[in-house]
């Protein structure tokens, strides 16, 4: 429940009260503006509570904006002022010292209350961040006479604040395909579902299992089946821009959600590329190949993607020629979209495996999904390692921590890069990239080139180990070094995708593909915690799976002193340990974060 607190009695014919009741707040009116610090005292300490001014004017979904954001421990429009629990203590801070400044504790009428206790909690900044929403042509004010009031009441009426929050509940930057195709519909099916009470999780999870029946009816390997799949991929996607849309239109952030949302994205694509090589298979073609090959490269271009963003994130002096020619690009409009479309973004991607799902065979669609995100990934790549080259910035040591994290260092990386701390410093700032592509390229070409079961990838494994160790030995705050996660992912996954190939049995690719899922959702889970503010997963679950370097060189033990089948079973119970005690431990957090009100991550909408 939350609390608003009135500090008057409301203008005659005003609707404020059953705004803000219609928001779901309790409404106290304060007898002046003395009895304002009363009312809140009286509050309980575990709800939210707002200030607003008796004589506020303006749209509803401004009060929403500025009143119910559960993103924001503090928040203001003109004219109201609100708080979290967590921010309970500054706002009673803020009250008392705007009540202390004014005569005899009552306010001037022409001095919005509200405002003036927003400005102390502002000046609160070491206790608390005050959030302003952009209000664009919302209406928001506290009038100084009924003329100025009769002129905000003309000024709400001739703005309809609906389609503003219709519009606003569409993502900002957002892919040509979703932005032409999916937007201009789904907004209205967020309105629907919000009108019924239908959460995001909610829809989110429906997205879900469509995704899955999708899944399924690929893998019949029917010609009916492809074209359901094909459809029911695209119904999945509305549903998936749909509970975004939902959640800004109806302001339900959560925890729980951003994670739910980021987790499911990829479990949807991923099993969807196993249900094109199941029914691929159905009809004598062997796809497991691609279908794993597919998720490696999509999964290596996010980490590419999380990377380089968390490298920059805080940096200094963070300019770059090629950043300032992107800027300039941006400025023409057709360039806009076609830059967008050439990283295939998700709705590219999935309108184009949809289409092809359903008109074409399964390795035709995995062969394009091939192409175009190799496309995608070097252009996106190239660039980022141009600006990279071309700016002077000093990353912090947050970022290299993140950047640490993001590697995935195991026990074993981790004992030897504290071995080799002082060797490490006297090498070349691009030592550590460098050192992650070298050894990646050995373990993975050896696998290729050499008989399976034979020692020589055993040997690769651990020089692979050995540089794993000497790339993190110092902090990675080199211009490249946030190239050395996606190059250790790289080369964990393709390691295991060649073993498997070679290994030549059933079974041993789709039980490959079912490894690497298990290792990938561990890596992204450490993305989104890391973009959560929440820190990296503890170092026990770190040790227990074994580090990108511990799982390489386990999986290189494994081919060469099992039997082909043996290997086979290797993989899948790999799998089934790595799923079990990564996702007990992921659900434990982020049902505990969700609890303890740990930042939600999400996507803004279009300014108001």
């Amino acid at each position: 429940m939350s609390t608003a607190i009135l500090t008057g009695q409301p203008v005659p014919g005003s609707s404020l009260e059953g705004d803000l009741r219609a928001l779901g707040f309790d409404v106290m009116v304060a007898s002046g503006a003395a009895d304002t610090e009363t009312l809140l005292a009286a509050v309980p300490a575990g709800e939210r509570v707002a200030v607003v001014d008796a004589g506020f004017v303006g749209h509803v979904h401004a009060l929403r904006l500025g009143l119910t954001d559960p993103r924001f421990h503090a928040s203001a429009i003109p004219g109201a002022v609100t708080a979290l629990p967590s921010a309970r203590a500054a706002l009673t801070r803020a009250v008392r010292s705007t009540l202390d400044t004014a005569p005899g504790g009552t306010a001037v009428k022409t001095d919005a209350v509200a405002d003036r206790i927003a400005a102390e909690l502002a000046a609160d900044a070491d206790d608390v961040a005050l959030h302003r929403p952009e209000l664009g042509s919302l209406v928001a004010t506290v009038p100084a006479d009924p003329q100025a009031r009769n002129e905000a009441r003309q000024a709400v009426a001739a703005v309809d604040d609906e389609a503003i929050r219709l519009r606003t509940a569409v993502k900002s930057r957002d892919g040509f395909f979703t932005t032409y195709c999916i937007s201009p519909y789904s907004r209205y099916i967020a309105r629907w579902c919000a009108r019924r009470g239908l959460t995001p999780n909610q829809v989110t999870t429906a997205s879900l299992l469509t995704a899955l029946i999708a899944a399924g009816c690929a893998a019949t390997g029917t010609r009916a089946g492809f074209v359901a799949a094909g459809v029911l991929l695209l119904f999945s996607f509305v549903l998936d821009c749909t509970d975004g849309q939902l959640a800004r239109y109806s302001l339900q952030y959560s925890t729980m959600g951003a994670w739910l949302d980021a987790t499911f994205d990829r479990a949807k694509e991923y099993a969807y590329y196993a249900g094109l090589a199941l029914g691929a298979a159905r009809g004598g073609d062997d796809v497991w190949a691609l279908a794993l090959g597919a998720m490696i490269l999509q999964t290596c271009r996010h980490v590419v993607d999380f990377s380089f963003n968390e490298a920059n994130h805080d940096a200094t002096a963070n300019t770059s020629p090629t950043a300032a020619l992107s800027d300039k690009l941006d400025s023409v409009g057709w360039t806009v979209w076609v830059r967008r479309m050439i990283v295939l973004p998700i709705g590219e991607r999935w309108a184009m495996i949809a289409v092809l799902t359903a008109l074409t065979t399964p390795r035709i669609t995995l062969y394009a999904l091939l192409i175009g995100c190799a496309i995608a990934a070097c252009y996106t790549t190239a660039g980022r390692v141009l600006r990279s080259l071309t700016r002077r910035a000093h990353r912090t040591d947050r970022a290299a921590q993140a950047l640490g994290d993001l590697a995935d260092s195991g026990p074993l990386a981790q004992g030897l890069a504290g071995a080799f701390r002082s060797a490490a410093r006297g090498l070349p700032g691009f030592a550590a990239p460098a050192l992650a592509l070298l050894g990646g390229v050995l373990v993975v070409t050896v696998a290729a080139v050499t008989d399976f079961g034979g020692p020589w990838p055993l040997a690769a494994a651990l020089a692979y180990v050995l540089m794993s160790g000497l790339a993190v030995a110092a902090p990675l705050k080199g211009s490249l070094d946030w190239l050395v996660p996606p190059f250790f992912r790289a080369a964990e996954y393709l390691t295991i995708l060649v073993l498997a190939v070679k290994a030549d049995v059933n079974g041993a690719l789709p039980a490959a593909f079912g490894l690497v899922a298990a290792v990938a959702y561990h890596h992204y889970d450490t993305v989104y915690r890391i973009r959560g503010g929440t820190g990296a997963p503890p170092h026990w679950l770190v040790r227990a799976i074994g580090g990108h370097e511990g799982r390489t060189l386990a999986v290189a033990v494994a081919a060469a002193l099992l039997s082909a089948q043996g290997f086979t079973v290797a993989l899948t119970a790999g799998a089934v340990a790595v799923a079990l005690v990564v996702l007990v431990e992921s659900i434990r957090f982020w049902v505990a974060a969700g609890k303890q009100g740990a930042p939600a991550v999400h996507d803004e909408g279009e300014p108001a």
